[in-house]
């Protein structure tokens, strides 16, 4: 006959979809109940109309099946108290958290933190950033996305992801695709929707993005941040004092103020500039494969040399860069041999490389009274 401790073990490898930690481990596995062959396992659920709750009936099904003697399985569900998802959240932050008037929220030493910045729009910052974040993710890292773009959005299309986010106790849970979760601003207005937002909004929003949403233990961070050194770079530099910064330009020589204005505010908000991508170096007639630099040449380099960082790549101009993004495979998974798309693969090998090799500590998220723009007004959900 099959025991109870039998069941637990082959529990242990049935995690929470959203949270990823085993289900007995965060307090979701109520009890269990055997009557002969008849397995019956009460799991709570985080809240009533849980999406994944038939992912979790499966999952424990799939787990107790094979086990000798088990004829069937029922997974009765029902949702956490509020004190059980209070507890929950108090496991997943730390104690740390509740007790601080002014919160301060670390992310773990070996996660880095990187900024991908650009001093003006249409330089392909994003798709860069979608791309480098599979790339990472495909070679086995936990990483995730900050989509820190509040106006012109566009992480969410380019990763093929799209929903809304689960929140609970003040927590948001992100999406997640190709390996990498994700929050955007775009998970809570239409899209079509204009964000018309001032500072302090702006500054609440990113804190919310940061200290809200459980990311868990990443090994990457990447935030997607605003063309330009407006509020939300700001914003971020103040909550992330000591985190990276990926510069991305184009080959024109005007990249070189661009990089001069970059390195200037990585200097001033405590960012570290660390490297920087050039993206549409050239294009390659697919009919003839003739190499045209039709954006000049040498920007990349220039900015490189400007910031004393090391240029990670230099990435051509090619049609399926952009139909990825359009259609949610970005160029990495869809077509990893490309021109491209090795490009990008080679320029996140080397940004593992740079940032994992330096010695790192623990980001410390300032919020509070003495955060930079101040103000606590609007909300991200």
């Amino acid at each position: 006959m099959i025991t109870e401790e039998q069941i637990r073990a082959a529990l242990r490898g049935v995690l929470d979809p959203e949270i990823g930690k085993p289900i007995e481990d965060i307090g979701m596995l109520d009890r269990i109940e055997i009557e002969g062959g008849d397995v019956r396992v009460h799991v709570f659920i985080t809240i009533e109309g849980c999406p994944l709750k038939d992912r979790i009936t499966a999952d424990v099904t799939n787990a107790l099946m094979p086990l000798e003697g088990v004829e069937h399985v029922e997974v009765p569900l029902r949702p956490m108290s509020q004190e059980q998802r209070q507890a929950l959240v108090t496991q997943l932050r730390g104690p740390q958290a509740q007790a601080q008037p002014q919160r301060v929220i670390s992310f773990p030493t070996e996660t880095s933190v990187i900024a991908v910045a650009s001093g003006k729009g249409g330089v392909g910052k994003s798709s860069v950033t979608v791309n480098l974040a599979a790339a990472l993710a495909a070679r086995g890292n936990r990483v995730g996305v900050l989509d820190a773009d509040v106006w012109g959005f566009s992480v969410p299309r380019m990763l093929g992801v799209s929903g809304k986010p689960v929140g609970f106790n003040d927590m948001i849970l992100p999406l997640e695709s190709h390996g990498v979760k994700v929050i955007s601003m775009g998970f809570f207005v239409p899209e079509e929707t204009p964000v018309i937002w001032r500072g302090p909004m702006l500054h609440k929003a990113i804190e919310q993005f940061l200290g809200d949403v459980y990311w868990g233990d990443l090994d990457f961070l990447l935030c997607d941040l605003p063309p330009g050194t407006g509020d939300v770079s700001i914003s971020l530099a103040s909550f992330l004092p000591g985190a990276s910064m990926l510069v991305v330009t184009t080959p024109q020589e005007a990249a070189r103020k661009v990089a001069e204005r970059a390195g200037k505010m990585a200097e001033r908000t405590n960012l570290r500039a660390i490297g920087v991508i050039e993206n549409m170096s050239y294009y390659v007639c697919p009919h003839c494969g003739e190499r045209d630099d039709i954006f000049g040449e040498g920007g990349g380099r220039l900015a490189a040399e400007t910031l004393g960082v090391p240029l990670l790549g230099r990435i051509p101009l090619v049609r399926e860069f952009r139909e990825g993004g359009d259609v949610g495979a970005p160029i990495v998974i869809r077509d990893p041999d490309s021109p491209a798309g090795a490009a990008l693969i080679a320029a996140s090998e080397e940004l593992a490389h740079i940032t994992k090799s330096k010695v790192g500590k623990p980001l410390t998220l300032l919020a509070g009274p003495g955060a930079v723009a101040g103000g606590h007004h609007g909300h991200a959900h």
